[in-house]
C-alpha cells in the first residue's frame, strides 16, 4: 500500500448553496487528515469566516496558498482562486457565485492535470448558474470528460455501506433523446467502462452486472417497445459469450422493488432518473457520485446546491464526507493495482 496520503482538491461549488457548509463539517472530522491532504480551492476567509455557523462552532485553521506546489501534508490547505472581496449570501445564487464556482473548478482541474493533486471532490453547482465562456457543459461529468480527454465516461453512484452501485448509460440528456442515443456501440462502451471500474477502482475481480430495460416491463417481448430486443439483448449476449457476468434486461420497477439489485455488484440504468431515483431513495444521505472512465479520480456528493437550506446550518455533510473517503479509497486501490506483482 502507498505510504503517502493523496492530495485531494475540493472545488467549492455554488457559494450560495450548501457547498461551504458541507466542506466545513467534513473538515471537522479528524479522520480526514488521516486519509488525505485536503486542498480547498477558494479563499478560506470568504468561505468559512462569513457563512453562518453556531457561536460555539469550532474554527478551522487553513494554510492559504497562492501556489499549489506549496501544498503541505497533514494540514488544511486553501488555494486562492479570486482576489476580489466576496460576500456570501446563502440561498441567493448570482452571476458572481456562478463565476466563483467556475474559477474554483477550473483551478482545481488544472492542478489535477498538472499532477499537483491526486484526486478531485466537487461540491454541488447550479448547472444553469455556472455557464460561462469557459464552461459550456451540462455538468461536472461532461466538463471533466472533455478536459481530461477521455473518449467516454460513466456516471456511477455508489454507497459503500450497502454496496449499492448504479450507473447510467445516458447521463444529462433529455428523456426524448434517450432512445436515439442508446445504440449498441454506446451500450457496449458503458458496460466495458463499468466492468473495468469495478475491477480497477473497487477491487472486484469478477463483477456481476445487471442491465435494466428501457421500456415498462423491459418491453414485454416487443409489445411495449423494441429497444430491448433490438439493442440491449444482443449486446448482453455477446458479453456473456465473452465470459463476463452481465445479465438483463430487467424491468426497473420490479428489479428495485424486490431487492434484486442486491444480487449484483452494479446496475446499469439506461437513463438518468431510472437509476438515480431508486439510488437516492435508498442511499441519499450517504451516496457518492463517481466519474468512472477518467484517468483521474473524481467524486462528489449525490445531492445538489440545496439553496432552500443554505446558511441555516442544517445541511447533512454525510454524502460529501463519503465522497472524500471514497476518493481516497479509489486512489489507494489504483495505486495498489499499478504496483508490480513482485513488489506486493
Amino acid at each position: 500500500m502507498p505510504k503517502t496520503l493523496p492530495r485531494l482538491g475540493f472545488s467549492v461549488g455554488d457559494l450560495a448553496g450548501i457547498g461551504p457548509e458541507v466542506i466545513y463539517k467534513t473538515l471537522l472530522d479528524e479522520r480526514v487528515l488521516k486519509l488525505c491532504t485536503p486542498v480547498v480551492y477558494g479563499t478560506a476567509t470568504a468561505l468559512f469566516d462569513e457563512f453562518p455557523v453556531p457561536k460555539d462552532a469550532e474554527p478551522l485553521a487553513f494554510r492559504q496558498l497562492r501556489d499549489s506546489a506549496d501544498i503541505a501534508p497533514g494540514r488544511l490547505n486553501a488555494v486562492t482562486c479570486w482576489d476580489e472581496d466576496f460576500h456570501l449570501a446563502p440561498g441567493q445564487p448570482s452571476a458572481a457565485t456562478g463565476q466563483a464556482a467556475r474559477e474554483s473548478l477550473l483551478a482545481a482541474s488544472r492542478d489535477l492535470k498538472a499532477g499537483l493533486l491526486d484526486g478531485l471532490v466537487t461540491a454541488p453547482i447550479s448547472k444553469e448558474n455556472t455557464q460561462g465562456p469557459d464552461f459550456r457543459y451540462p455538468g461536472h461529468t461532461e466538463f471533466l470528460t472533455a478536459y481530461f480527454g477521455a473518449p467516454e465516461s460513466l456516471m456511477l453512484l455508489a454507497d459503500d455501506e450497502s454496496g449499492l452501485r448504479v450507473a447510467t448509460a445516458t447521463g444529462h440528456v433529455a428523456l426524448r433523446d434517450v432512445p436515439s442515443r442508446l445504440t449498441p456501440d454506446l451500450l457496449r462502451k458503458k458496460i466495458q467502462l463499468l466492468l473495468k471500474s469495478l475491477k480497477t477502482d473497487f477491487g472486484i475481480d469478477k463483477p456481476r452486472v445487471a442491465v435494466l430495460g428501457l421500456n415498462p416491463h423491459a418491453g414485454e417481448n416487443g409489445l411495449l417497445g423494441g429497444e430491448e430486443t433490438a439493442v440491449v439483448e444482443p449486446v448482453l449476449k455477446q458479453f456473456l459469450h465473452d465470459g463476463h457476468l452481465v445479465f438483463g434486461p430487467y424491468p426497473a420497477d420490479g428489479y428495485f422493488g424486490t431487492g434484486q439489485f442486491r444480487q449484483f455488484d452494479a446496475t446499469l440504468s439506461l437513463y438518468h432518473d431510472q437509476g438515480l431515483i431508486p439510488f437516492k431513495l435508498l442511499a441519499f444521505e450517504r451516496g457518492v457520485n463517481f466519474t468512472a472512465g477518467l484517468p483521474v479520480v473524481r467524486t462528489s456528493p449525490d445531492h445538489g446546491t440545496a439553496y432552500g437550506i443554505a446558511g441555516q446550518y442544517r445541511a447533512d455533510a454525510s454524502s460529501f464526507r463519503a465522497a472524500v473517503f471514497m476518493a481516497a479509497d479509489i486512489w489507494r486501490q489504483r495505486q495498489a493495482a499499478a504496483e508490480p506483482r513482485s513488489a506486493r
